[in-house]
């Protein structure tokens, strides 16, 4: 079934059985309106818009047809990111198609009646499995259910622990799930909306066979707990460690071990829901818990195995101007590396990039188009990353919450880096167990360092902490940063980063430095980088081109760096005196 069958509203449904209602919904006499198509789950919808509509409204109209909150539209190979412009600035015409990437919720929100009355509510994600509900029925049950008196039963069939929350709903619909407990119960399951409702109606131990129909579970005083089956070794997961003398640490050997076991067990990769491309969610041992996730290269947006239904870019551009298909999993590892530690042995990094490490990996589960054999040919290369417990993204809480010096290490990090993808959307909440103070976790750096900087984007920008000046131990860390080093650093872990993406680095660093030597705050920093409308160039951009006029050609990249430092000292003056 495709995602535009299962996530369409009614009202888009009855209108793609009248095209024509549909298409001309703005009646015919709005001339300057256009007819475009969304391509969504291997189907194309027709939309009429108006050629003055932001991107902004035209997702908002989008979300009145479809029932999810995030959207990604792209466009000749580019994601249409700038909300405040129009689509006609990104070249949408009449008869374009855009394709849509719609990311479904991945929380079900539950709620649990026993037979007393009492009542509670818990969200699970999607992806989950029985035993992850087991767990969270006895944790909200308080003392109601004990976690190995508990069996789940749907349609006479026992649901293993490993079974998917996700893949109960999909194959047996609305059916009733039972669980069996030494006081028999039967679990009531119905969709409210897009969640479920679970309904626990405690019986007396007699009357288990009326519970359960036709389910016989033997002795309910000691019931059978499945234990899950492990696959047979037909996956792989190593290291891919160019470098000989390269010895990964402690942290990442941990990571790839933990995520070996789950495998090993059983514990199958999850899709994840979010995002334009193929990320997988690696389960722990236990199947409980996440530890990593994992995006192969040839699964990024655009590129040829790409699971969400993207065109195949052509010219091997990726959806960010400056950056090309496949390398998103290197800039994943280089974020990681570059993101140096403000105290030394600290194992975390100053901004705090969750551990990364390049891996080749194979599963069944993976995107293979032509299907799976365990060969060397479906060995898939990508990046692997910590998954961290959060509360949520930056995306479901007011920016005003965030602590300053959180927003400021997101902003170095981003302008070092020279970000093209940083939206609120990939800054993960954590809280501090001890205190609960609020900690960002950057993720998603696929777009970093790109060849150009024509795309980069800070959703930070206009934060209110942004408008702060970095404290001092900010501005020694700053002052610390050294490009040169940077990219001998990467080169020896395997990335000799191409003349333009290194010259990117060089000229970032350069303006963070500059900038806070004359205490500049973020948003004046970050303001220099981007562009405030598509065809207007940045500060920085002007500053390239400018030097690149001014030397003569042949000139070594030293020459034109040095022509670059001036003309930045320039500006730079210029906007620390007030523009004048």
């Amino acid at each position: 079934m495709s995602v535009a069958s299962v996530a369409l509203s009614p009202v888009l449904e009855e209108c793609l059985n009248f095209p024509g209602k549909f298409s001309h919904q703005y009646g015919p006499h709005l001339n300057n309106s256009i007819l475009i198509y969304l391509s969504v789950g291997g189907s194309v919808i027709p939309m009429r818009i108006m050629e003055s509509d932001s991107i902004a409204s035209v997702k908002l109209k989008i979300q009145t047809w479809f029932f999810v909150r995030k959207q990604k539209l792209v466009f000749d190979g580019r994601e249409l990111a700038r909300n405040n412009l129009r689509v006609g600035d990104y070249g949408v015409a009449d008869g374009n198609v855009l394709h849509l990437v719609l990311w479904l919720s991945d929380l079900q929100a539950i709620t649990v009646r026993t037979a007393c009355g009492k009542e509670f509510e818990f969200h699970v994600e999607r992806s989950r499995n029985v035993g992850y509900v087991k767990q969270q029925i006895v944790k909200k049950g308080q003392g109601f259910v004990n976690l190995e008196d508990q069996e789940l039963v749907c349609d006479g069939e026992e649901l293993e622990d490993q079974r998917l929350v996700h893949d109960i709903r999909r194959k047996n619909g609305d059916a009733v799930i039972h669980l069996l407990v030494c006081k028999s119960a039967k679990v009531r399951v119905k969709p409210v909306d897009k969640h479920f409702e679970v309904l626990i109606d405690a019986s007396d131990l007699n009357e288990h066979a009326s519970a359960v129909g036709e389910y016989q579970s033997g002795d309910l005083s000691k019931p059978n707990i499945m234990e899950s089956r492990p696959l047979p070794k037909d996956f792989l997961l190593e290291p891919f460690i160019v470098t000989r003398d390269i010895e990964l640490p402690f942290v990442l050997k941990e990571l790839i071990e933990s995520t070996f076991q789950g495998l090993d067990r059983g514990n199958e990769p999850i899709r994840s829901s979010e995002g334009s491309g193929g990320a997988y969610l690696m389960q722990d041992f236990s199947g409980l818990e996440y530890v990593s996730v994992f995006k192969p290269i040839d699964e990024e947006p655009m590129a040829v195995n790409n699971p969400r239904g993207l065109p195949l870019s052509l010219d091997g551009q990726g959806m960010k101007k400056g950056t090309r298909v496949g390398e998103g999993a290197l800039r994943e590892v280089a974020a990681y590396i570059l993101d140096h530690p403000a105290v030394h042995n600290s194992e975390k990094g100053f901004a705090g990039v969750p551990p990364t490490v390049m891996v080749k990996c194979m599963h069944r589960e993976f995107n293979y188009p032509e299907g799976y054999e365990y060969t060397n040919k479906n060995c898939k290369i990508g990046s692997l990353q910590m998954f961290i417990k959060n509360i949520g993204s930056c995306e479901d809480m007011g920016p005003r919450a965030f602590p300053v010096d959180e927003v400021h290490k997101i902003s170095v990090l981003d302008i070092r880096l020279a970000n093209a993808d940083r939206h609120a959307g990939n800054i993960l909440i954590s809280r501090d167990g001890e205190d609960g103070r609020i900690e960002l976790i950057p993720i998603d750096h696929g777009y970093c360092l790109p060849e150009n900087f024509e795309d980069c984007t800070f959703e930070w920008l206009y934060w209110p902490q942004a408008q702060r000046p970095y404290s001092p131990e900010t501005m020694d860390y700053i002052k610390s940063l050294d490009a040169e080093q940077d990219i001998q650093l990467l080169k020896f872990h395997g990335w000799d980063l191409p003349i333009e993406c290194a010259r990117t680095l060089r000229i970032s660093t350069m303006l963070l430095k500059k900038g806070v030597e004359r205490g500049l705050t973020p948003f004046s920093i970050g303001s220099m980088m981007c562009r405030e409308t598509l065809n207007k160039e940045s500060l920085i951009e002007r500053i390239v081109k400018e030097a690149e006029e001014s030397v003569l050609p042949g000139a070594s990249e030293g020459s034109f760096l040095e022509s670059v430092s001036v003309l930045m000292d320039h500006y730079l003056d210029k906007l620390s005196n007030g523009g004048h």
